[in-house]
C-alpha cells in the first residue's frame, strides 16, 4: 500500500487526506497545532465544493452542520439594496446547496471522516528530501517520516512551499479584518440571508452557519501591521461602524471582545510551479487568496479532490502531480486574480469612486447573477 505524508490538518490537507485513504492509500497527516480545537470564525462553502465533498461522502454530514444560503445582497453602509440573489433558486437549478459553516464544525466532520488515529498533532515539518522512490519530511521535533508522496498543506506560511519555490513575502491587499460570531438576535439579520454592506474604505459582510449563529468580519483601510487601541476590538469597531446599517453593531454588540479575531488580508499572486518530483502544495500554500470571492477553502477542496484523482489515472506520483498543477492552474489563478480586484473595488474611499461602484452594482444584477453560477457550477 502506497504511503502518502501530508503537512497540515486544515481544510485542504484533510480533504486530500480523505480522498487518498478512499483510493487505497496510507495516509498520515501532520499538524503544528498541539490540539485539534475550536479555531477561525465561518466560511462559505459554495455549490462547487459542496459537490465534491459529496462525491467523497461527507455531504451529508458537513450540510448537517450548516445554514443553507437563500438569499445574497450587496447594500450600502445605511442598508440600501444595491444587489440581491434567489441562492434558492441557483441551489434548486443545480441541485447542490451553497452553505455557511463554521470552520471548527467543518474540520470536525472531516476528521471524523478520516479518523483521528490518520493525524499527529504537534509537529512541524521544516524541510523536506527525496530520491527516485519517495519523498522525507524532516520535522522539527527530530522525527523523519517517508512516503511515495509529501503534500504541503500548511497554509500561506507554508514552510514545504518555502523550500519549493523559495521564501517570497506575502501581497497585503491593503486593509485588515476582523472576524467573530454571535448569536445575534435582530429583526435585519434574517435567517438564510448573507449580505455585504460597503462603505468608504470598509466593508462588513454577515453569513449565517448554522445553530442560530452568525458569521461576520469587517476589514479597514489601514497599513501593515497596524495594532489595535487599548481599549480592544470590540471597541474600536463599534467607533468606526456603531452608526452603520443596525444589524452591524448589533452583530459586534453579540460578540464578546476576546472571541474577535484580527487579521490583516494577504495573498500570494498565481505562479504556476506547485510541484518537485513527488512532493507538491495545496490549497493556500499552492494558490491562497483574498476572501472577497468566499472561494479560499472551495478550492482547497476542489484540488485535493483533482490531485487524488490525478494520481489516480497516472502510472507514476510525478506524472500525476503534474497532471494535477497543468489542470489546476488556470481556475485558481483566475479566481485569486478577481478576488483581488473585486477587494480593490471593495476598498474605494473616493467619495466619487464609491458612487460609481454602488452605482455599477445596482446596474448588473443579471450579470453578477450569471458570473456567480458560472462561477459555482463547475464540477471537478
Amino acid at each position: 500500500m502506497p504511503r502518502a505524508v501530508i503537512v497540515g490538518a486544515g481544510i485542504g490537507g484533510l480533504t486530500a487526506a480523505i480522498a487518498l485513504k478512499q483510493t487505497g492509500w496510507d495516509v498520515s497527516v501532520y499538524e503544528r497545532a498541539r490540539e485539534l480545537r475550536e479555531v477561525g470564525a465561518g466560511i462559505t462553502l459554495w455549490a462547487n465544493a459542496v459537490k465534491v465533498l459529496r462525491k467523497l461522502g461527507v455531504g451529508e454530514a458537513i450540510e448537517g452542520a450548516a445554514a443553507t444560503i437563500r438569499q445574497t445582497e450587496v447594500r450600502t453602509w445605511r442598508g440600501k439594496l444595491l444587489l440581491g440573489s434567489d441562492f434558492g433558486r441557483i441551489n434548486q437549478k443545480l441541485n447542490t446547496p451553497t452553505i455557511g459553516i463554521h470552520r471548527a464544525d467543518l474540520l470536525a466532520k472531516l476528521v471524523d471522516a478520516l479518523g483521528r488515529e490518520h493525524i499527529t498533532l504537534g509537529t512541524t515539518c521544516v524541510s523536506y528530501f527525496q530520491d527516485e522512490k519517495g519523498a522525507t519530511a524532516l520535522f522539527a521535533e527530530g522525527d523523519e517520516v517517508r512516503g511515495q508522496l509529501l503534500v504541503g498543506a500548511d497554509g500561506i506560511q507554508s514552510l514545504v512551499r518555502n523550500q519549493l519555490l523559495g521564501n517570497e513575502p506575502l501581497r497585503y491587499a491593503g486593509y485588515t479584518a476582523w472576524r467573530g460570531v454571535g448569536l445575534i438576535d435582530h429583526p435585519e439579520v434574517p435567517l438564510g440571508v448573507t449580505f455585504l454592506a460597503l462603505g468608504r474604505g470598509s466593508q462588513v459582510g454577515m453569513l449565517p452557519i448554522g445553530r442560530g449563529r452568525t458569521y461576520w468580519f469587517a476589514t479597514a483601510n489601514v497599513p501593515a501591521g497596524e495594532g489595535g487601541g487599548s481599549g480592544g476590538h470590540k471597541a474600536d469597531l463599534l467607533k468606526r461602524f456603531g452608526d452603520w446599517y443596525p444589524a452591524i453593531p448589533a452583530a459586534i454588540e453579540a460578540t464578546p471582545d476576546a472571541a474577535i479575531i484580527r487579521n490583516d488580508i494577504v495573498d500570494r499572486p498565481p505562479v504556476r510551479k506547485w510541484t518537485d518530483g513527488r512532493v507538491t502544495l495545496l490549497g493556500d500554500s499552492a494558490h491562497p487568496t483574498t476572501p472577497n470571492l468566499g472561494q479560499g477553502a472551495c478550492q482547497a477542496i476542489e484540488s485535493a479532490y483533482v490531485l487524488v484523482k490525478c494520481l489516480r489515472e497516472a502510472e507514476e506520483v510525478p506524472t500525476g502531480l503534474l497532471a494535477y498543477e497543468r489542470g489546476r492552474f488556470d481556475r485558481t489563478a483566475y479566481i485569486t486574480n478577481q478576488s483581488w480586484k473585486i477587494g480593490k473595488l471593495f476598498a474605494y474611499e473616493n467619495p466619487v469612486k464609491c458612487w460609481f461602484r454602488n452605482r455599477l452594482l445596482s446596474l448588473m444584477g443579471g450579470l453578477a447573477r450569471k458570473q456567480t453560477e458560472k462561477l459555482i457550477s463547475v464540477e471537478v
